[in-house]
């Protein structure tokens, strides 16, 4: 029974976008940076071939699993159009942001849905935001209103003052009318608690905007497949084409979820998202924090490579850059790796640099035997086929 158990480390790129500068992000390399850090250790993802990517030093003489330097071909380095390209959707066309602010018209109409006035109203951390404005929020009742270089429209509530129900009513609300012109990619509720200093709590919630045509999960799923969706994948795709669907909080959560799936017998695709990288680490510039979560991943993977079995599949990627030792607190425009494990194919094979992050998503259906059709993507499947495959 073949299944296919694709992991994206939410963040991870590797440096050396060809476009990097036309982002502003030259020179950014999140791989780079958290190699200099004493708590990085990752002896699993050097034996797979994360050191052999083109462009990246130190990689071994015979590594177990094959591996390539992803371009991305989207005009974007957000998660929303970074996981639309590895399941096959190549955007040519931005989403909006909002380097000053959403305009007045669309601040208006959130108001006037919530009946609450709107705090801040421009680019800020996360972090920042609810200790700048927090005891505002507190006193008013208002709601932080903030976005960052992503399209993202992120709405900021204490618990105390808007239950987290209340809050995701108030993000459906806007993510309903902010199509369009104003069809930012996210929708994010970020709750928080206590007292001065304010912390966030686990329960934020996305809503995305739905992708803009057919994907591979839904070819997988119009085809009777399995689509087992980790992490926030479900919210990236608002549910299309996902057959059963486990929100996690961080990535211990996604990691032992993960692990107890292998234990499950089922025909197709595990879509995980692992989000601290991105979340806690990268957009908090701490390379020692980073470091130490991706030596905690390899130290999965220490766990998860024996229980695949024969017709299973491993691909490990990310969906952009988020450099945490650079000055911006941002996602950053990088290559991103790839890497492919599993007994039915070959091992260290060089699959050289793709265009695009849409090979993922081609390769994906062609391993169940299936035409993406419209897809976008260059199945790489070809070439880890072993000779008696080719028959």
């Amino acid at each position: 029974m073949k299944r296919v158990f694709l992991i994206v480390l939410d963040s991870f790129g590797i440096g050396g976008a060809r476009d990097a500068a036309a982002f502003g992000d030259e020179g950014s390399d999140t791989l780079g940076a958290i190699r200099t850090s004493e708590f990085f250790s990752c002896p699993n993802l050097t034996e797979l071939g994360l050191l052999n990517v083109a462009g990246i030093s130190g990689g071994i003489s015979q590594p177990r699993g094959s591996f390539a330097r992803m371009q991305e071909a989207s005009m974007g380095k957000d998660t929303t159009v970074g996981h639309w390209e590895i399941a096959g959707i190549v955007s040519p066309k931005a989403l909006p942001t909002y380097p000053n602010g959403f305009p007045r018209e669309v601040i208006s109409e959130f108001e006037r849905l919530t009946g609450r006035g709107v705090l801040c109203n421009a680019p800020y951390s996360g972090t920042d935001v609810i200790r700048d404005f927090g005891e505002e929020h507190l006193k008013t009742g208002k709601l932080i209103v903030y976005t960052s270089a992503d399209s993202v429209f992120q709405i900021a509530a204490h618990d105390s003052v808007v239950p987290k129900e209340e809050l995701y009513r108030y993000c459906e609300m806007a993510r309903a009318f902010l199509v369009g012109e104003h069809g930012v990619g996210r929708v994010i509720a970020r709750p928080f608690t206590g007292e001065y200093p304010f912390v966030r709590t686990a329960d934020r919630h996305d809503y995305s905007l739905e992708p803009p045509s057919r994907t591979m999960l839904d070819v997988l799923r119009e085809n009777g497949l399995d689509t087992i969706s980790v992490g926030k994948i479900h919210d990236i795709f608002v549910g299309r084409g996902i057959s059963e669907s486990y929100r996690t909080s961080n990535n211990e959560e996604g990691m032992q979820r993960t692990l107890d799936l292998t234990k499950r017998d089922f025909c197709g695709l595990c879509f995980v998202n692992l989000v601290d990288f991105d979340m806690v680490y990268g957009h908090r510039n701490n390379v020692d924090g980073y470091a130490s979560a991706m030596s905690a991943f390899d130290s999965f993977l220490q766990e998860l490579l024996p229980r695949l079995g024969g017709e299973d599949l491993l691909i490990i990627t990310a969906d952009h850059g988020c450099d945490p030792s650079t000055p911006s607190t941002d996602h950053s425009r990088e290559d991103t790796p790839l890497l492919v494990f599993g007994s039915s194919i070959r091992a260290g094979i060089d699959l050289g640099v793709r265009s695009s992050f849409a090979d993922i998503g081609a390769t994906v259906l062609d391993y169940f035997g299936l035409n993406g059709g419209e897809i976008a993507g260059k199945s790489f499947l070809p070439l880890l086929q072993k000779e008696n495959q080719h028959a």
